[in-house]
């Protein structure tokens, strides 16, 4: 499974948003300039996202978007779906044989596990431990 730029750039914007609540709207110009994005691009990615009630938009000089709702309430895997669809490893794999299948729904399942139990909260309040190791790419 890969996350395109859509929802890279949606999880973007709705961590700025998350850092933000209860602060007012945040324009996308800034979160554009800030994070060194498209502006025109992040317009296509808020409406799917305002018409889920992710989002809300405000209008007006001082306007710009806000959360629908905290962000301890809304998870990754609600964002990543809105942008970019249903979460499945492998398309077709009910032409899988058995053992391919539950190998692919494992997968499946421990994906969505971690998109689901990680929220925007935890995201925006993220704190670099150093446990992580970085990826190690073969050529």
């Amino acid at each position: 499974m890969k996350i395109s730029t859509k929802g890279r750039y949606g999880l973007t914007v709705m961590i700025v948003l998350s850092k933000h609540y209860g602060e007012g709207p945040v324009s996308l110009k800034k979160i554009a300039e800030e994070h060194d994005l498209s502006e025109h691009y992040l317009e296509q990615l808020v409406p799917p996202l305002r018409n889920a009630g992710l989002v809300k938009s405000v209008r007006g000089a001082y306007g710009g978007y806000k959360l629908a709702k905290p962000a301890h309430e809304i998870t990754a895997g609600d964002v990543i779906r809105i942008l970019e669809g249903p979460i499945t490893p492998v398309e077709g794999i009910e032409d899988e044989s058995p053992e391919k299948q539950h190998l692919w729904i494992q997968i499946r399942d421990a994906v969505k596990n971690v998109l689901d139990t990680t929220t925007l909260d935890d995201l925006a309040t993220y704190k670099e431990t150093g446990e992580n190791e970085p990826y190690m790419f073969y050529i």
